[in-house]
């Protein structure tokens, strides 16, 4: 399964290109004008297909099955350009790391980090870093239930960090980094959480095993290690399910 954005593309473009390449010749040829609703629906209705059978994960069927739909229904609407503009600057102040890692905003629960707090407690004072560290949902909750411990969360996206930023002020035992996760030095942590996607564990796996040290903790919110076994999983009391994946190194 591919999902990167370049695929998304173009299994969008071939079902752009697959039905006007039917309908306009087909219209032209009746000298009608072309149904655009219709069209849009069709158009959205082979993307869909391209994305089932090419097995993309459900929310890119979703948005592959209704992005054209919605595109003729917005022209409908008549919106100034510019708050299309202003829309987009927004998502990628939010949501920069969905188009450049295919990790989308996630936010841990209450009931996480309390299963996290309670990990914690257990190995004793910690060093914990947090890849993607959104809004500081994790991090900071753990930094004031653990002040013998010390954490550091990475965010790439400006905006999200910024608010993260503001929640960890006054917590001498937060670190709070504006980067990329990739930029990370594993092995200065002994314990390495994650609240991905599927699509960077395989990397992400290969990262922590040649970083870091023997005896310290990598875990994954709700997504495992493709092909590997966890030394534990903690099975979060929610809805819906958010498994704690952990593999001790």
């Amino acid at each position: 399964m591919n999902s990167t954005p370049k695929r998304q593309f173009a299994l969008q473009g071939a079902a752009v290109i697959l039905v006007l390449s039917i309908a306009w010749p087909y219209y032209g040829w009746k000298a009608e004008a072309m149904p655009w609703l219709e069209t849009s629906l069709a158009i959205g209705g082979v993307a869909l297909f391209f994305a089932t059978i090419s097995r993309q994960p459900w929310w890119w069927r979703v948005i592959h099955g209704g992005f054209m739909p919605l595109v003729w229904y917005t022209y409908g609407l008549a919106i100034d350009p510019i708050w299309f503009l202003l829309a987009a600057i927004f998502l990628l102040l939010v949501f920069r790391g969905a188009l450049s890692g295919q990790v989308p905003l996630y936010l841990s629960n209450k009931q996480t980090v309390a299963a996290l707090a309670d990990l914690l407690v257990d190995r004793g004072p910690s060093r914990f870093l947090d890849l993607g560290a959104g809004l500081g949902s994790t991090t900071v909750p753990l930094a004031d239930a653990l002040p013998d411990s010390h954490f550091t969360g990475y965010e790439n996206a400006p905006l999200t960090w910024l608010v993260g930023r503001f929640f960890s002020l006054g917590r001498p035992n937060i670190r709070w980094r504006w980067d990329d996760l990739w930029q990370a030095k594993l092995g200065e942590y002994d314990v390495v959480y994650a609240f991905l996607s599927p699509a960077p564990m395989p990397r992400l796996w290969e990262k922590v095993k040649a970083e870091m040290a023997p005896g310290s903790l990598f875990i994954s919110n709700s997504f495992p290690v493709p092909g590997l076994t966890p030394d534990r999983i903690i099975d979060v009391d929610c809805n819906p399910p958010r498994p704690l994946y952990c593999y001790q190194l």
